[in-house]
């Protein structure tokens, strides 16, 4: 317990430390467009970010709706005990489904698209997003704008979205299930990198723990930054027969970077200085202000033998 209270007083030490870096401001864009589950922790993402954004260094925008917001859509309503069929926008049903899920709306001014002229406007987009927050024009100008110098981050539930495109390669992986939702034990495999800043080697922490698809994270692509130790966990509850259970990673996207988190799922983790602190930097990483090794982890093993 008092090792867990040191970490977090660094942490925050950390956070506090930032407040007077002079660090260029970068826009920042959080996009929480959640076209299947609705987490009720991205509220509390954009608090926090809005929080502690200006403090290191970001100018933070918040989409929370992605797709065209006047289309018509068929929804069915309780009506005397019936069901009945009813046509609203399709930003009425999303805030009705938001708000079933956080307690908040979303309105006209909560919505944006994800395209070239949107994207011209930001340094970094953090995706916090379920289900297909963008069509397949508007992935192709994403994936166009990281390869020619812009910074994508993605937490938690970003990996649970636009499968079966080519989105998998910019995120890193595609999501497979959570086996585990309990307090883990963390390997941190690079230490000199801001994307694990906040955390050290055997820091534990509580969330909802995702495994990945077999295609397409690959240590041969990707950075890992943090994994599960699995002396923490009950493997045989996981599906990847190597037991390879990152939890952050990132990558060098053309002349841009990529980088991602798994954690984020609970409100409470969003409050962890720690995971705010790994956030903040890994964001700061992806946008260029802070250095850090991409070399793909397979390739650091070879050298390293």
């Amino acid at each position: 317990m008092r090792a867990l209270q040191v970490v977090a007083v660094l942490a925050a030490g950390f956070l506090a430390a930032d407040l007077n870096a002079a660090d260029p401001v970068k826009r920042l864009l959080l996009v929480t467009h959640s076209g299947g589950f609705i987490h009720d922790s991205v509220v509390v993402a954009e608090e926090t970010l809005k929080e502690l954004g200006p403090k290191h260094g970001f100018q933070v925008t918040c989409y929370r709706f992605t797709n065209d917001p006047d289309a018509r859509v068929k929804v069915k309503r309780r009506v005397e005990g019936q069901d009945v069929e009813a046509e609203i926008t399709a930003l009425e049903a999303y805030s009705q489904r938001f708000r079933a899920s956080t307690g908040h709306t979303v309105e006209k001014q909560h919505c944006g698209r994800i395209n070239a002229d949107t994207l011209n406007k930001f340094d970094v987009v953090l995706f916090f997003t379920t289900g297909n927050p963008v069509n397949k024009e508007e992935l192709q100008e994403l994936i166009a704008w990281v390869k020619n110098g812009g910074g994508f981050a993605g937490t938690h539930c970003a990996t649970d979205t636009l499968y079966n495109t080519p989105y998998g390669e910019l995120i890193g992986a595609f999501f497979d299930g959570h086996p585990w939702h309990q307090k883990i034990r963390l390997k941190v495999e690079d230490p000199l990198h801001p994307g694990t800043r906040g955390f050290i080697e055997g820091d534990t922490i509580t969330d909802e723990i995702y495994q990945f698809r077999p295609e397409p994270y690959s240590r041969d692509r990707l950075h890992i930054l943090m994994s599960i130790d699995n002396s923490s966990i009950d493997v045989q509850k996981g599906k990847r027969k190597d037991q390879d259970y990152a939890v952050s990673w990132c990558q060098q996207v053309g002349k841009g970077r990529s980088f991602y988190t798994s954690l984020g799922h609970r409100k409470e983790v969003w409050k962890d200085p720690r995971f705010q602190v790994s956030l903040l930097d890994g964001m700061k990483w992806a946008a260029g202000v802070l250095p850090g090794d991409a070399t793909p982890s397979a390739q650091t093993k070879k050298a390293a033998r």
